[in-house]
């Protein structure tokens, strides 16, 4: 498919749009219309939907690009979406989007999203709707809140420091970089989104905000913060420290991987003896000696700044160089080597 996009230069990529469909029967077939006809294909990905949202789109929607797959148990938003990833690659696609069929989003950002994977500068791009201070004020407090907090645990955990808003679905990869995701491994439900951040670091993918405004209008969110927020947390923990393993002990071995072991042991011998003679102190009722409180204060002093150095070097760190020309040129010699 060539696609005139800037200087009527033709660029023939394939685009693929996933749009993983529960209970969204009432808005599914107007995001479909609005789907520019640079998309080659669209999955339609039904979650074993009670509503029958595959059914509903075979029966009312005319679109040749449309192809309908479902399952038969609900696998939650990302079994949906690796499921159209997988078909994805299958039929050949290089770039694939996935929007939500509930029409919070809009399908005329395609291009936004596609664009920079498409110039070669990234691998993957997901929305942000925080960069806009007048859409902010639009936004609901609850999710407002929600966000920033769920952002902060995912810088940690993903080690993506530059991105914000991890659990916007608005998302776009390219297909070299799919292929090499593990599929089965990514969770299943509403932690999706950012665990594939923290997938997409392993393999040193690069990501990037792209600019939307969300719609909050008499669609129902199935996202529940008092339901989740303790899944949440758990699987951030998780996730941070395999990353840590994975990049600093496991892949590769730097300063930064003796600074924060060596900060935090400083850090908690500190705070446990100056902790033990601050107890001992107050129920003897007598003054600390100077020298104690400085074996104490030292420690906590250096263990903050090799902890601060570790997170500098991590904020530095985050990868630069997309990673889907590699693949695609290590998968074009691999061909040439066979035959």
């Amino acid at each position: 498919m060539n696609v005139d996009l800037i200087d009527h230069s033709p660029i023939e990529t394939r685009v693929a749009v996933v749009i993983p469909s529960y209970k969204v029967t009432l808005h599914i077939a107007e995001v479909i219309a609005f789907i520019p006809p640079m998309v080659w294909r669209i999955y339609v990905i039904d979650d074993a939907c009670p509503d029958g949202s595959g059914k509903f789109v075979e029966e009312n929607v005319v679109d040749d690009r449309v192809r309908v797959v479902y399952h038969q148990q609900n696998e939650g938003v990302g079994g949906a979406v690796m499921t159209g990833y997988q078909n994805a690659i299958a039929d050949g696609v290089d770039i694939i989007v996935k929007v939500d069929g509930d029409g919070q989003m809009d399908p005329g950002l395609i291009l936004n999203f596609i664009w920079p994977i498409m110039t070669g500068e990234v691998d993957y791009t997901k929305g942000n709707r925080f960069y806009d201070l007048e859409e902010i004020r639009a936004m609901p407090r609850v999710r407002l809140f929600g966000n920033a907090v769920l952002s902060l645990m995912s810088k940690l955990s993903t080690g993506y420091w530059d991105l914000f808003d991890p659990t916007n679905g608005y998302t776009a990869i390219h297909a070299d970089v799919a292929r090499h995701l593990p599929f089965a491994k990514i969770s299943k439900r509403y932690f999706f989104e950012t665990d594939m951040l923290f997938r997409l670091n392993t393999l040193r993918a690069v990501v990037v905000d792209v600019p939307m405004s969300a719609k909050y209008g008499e669609e129902v969110s199935n996202l529940k913060i008092s339901k989740i927020i303790g899944e949440f947390l758990f699987k951030h923990v998780r996730n941070l420290f395999k990353r840590i393993f994975y990049n600093y002990y496991l892949r590769d071995m730097s300063l930064a991987s003796l600074e924060l072991p060596l900060g935090l042991l400083l850090l908690m011998f500190g705070t446990g003896f100056g902790g033990y003679n601050w107890y001992e102190s107050a129920h003897l009722n007598v003054v600390t000696p100077a020298g104690t409180v400085m074996l104490a204060a030292l420690p906590i002093l250096m263990g903050m700044q090799l902890v601060l150095a570790f997170l500098g070097n991590d904020i530095g760190s985050v990868p630069r160089r997309p990673r889907h020309k590699a693949f695609r040129a290590r998968g074009s010699w691999a061909k040439g080597a066979a035959k």
